[in-house]
């Protein structure tokens, strides 16, 4: 992607007080698509090809402003929530709870107890709790058996987000 059109995809960013610059059907008409999760799906499978984090944060930026969540973004999500090339994975696991599909919770899960190294100095593991917040929203049995083998972990914080989420479920 151009700087040119990073820049056009930052104009659908929300900012406080300003609002958006740009809309979804300008940054359509720019990439010839009439389709924003088509054109946010194509984006995000560019980026990862390339291993490009700029790109991935601008095809997730194109996919949240056309509020796309289909099944097609299922995999490449599942791949990003475990790609260690790009600081985008709350994000990754904030949308991967969106799609609330069983096929998710591996990976999530797996978020919970990764700790990428960019996040290393947040105490507060916010990936971790998007993660179990995620689980939290996806129906069945295999959510709540790893929301469960959270219960008991050793990190405070992921042993109450565990406990919060099995009582919101009304599993505890």
């Amino acid at each position: 992607m151009t700087p040119e059109e990073q820049d056009l995809v930052m104009g659908l960013v929300l900012v406080p007080g300003k609002g958006r610059t740009r809309t979804l059907d300008e940054v359509l008409a720019h990439f010839g698509e009439s389709d924003g999760g088509a054109l946010a799906l194509r984006l995000l499978r560019d980026a990862m090809e390339r291993r490009d984090a700029g790109d991935v944060e601008m095809a997730l930026i194109v996919k949240a402003a056309a509020d796309a969540s289909g099944e097609e973004f299922l995999e490449p999500l599942i791949e990003l929530s475990r790609a260690d090339w790009h600081k985008r994975h709350e994000d990754v696991v904030r949308m991967l709870g969106k799609l609330r599909s069983p096929k998710t919770v591996p990976a999530l899960g797996e978020a919970t107890r990764w700790v990428p190294e960019y996040l290393d100095w947040d105490e507060s593991r916010g990936l971790a709790v998007k993660a179990i917040w995620a689980l939290g929203a996806i129906p069945g049995a295999e959510a709540r058996e790893a929301l469960e083998g959270l219960r008991d972990d050793e990190n405070e914080i992921i042993r109450e987000n565990a406990v919060n989420q099995l009582e919101r479920r009304g599993e505890l």
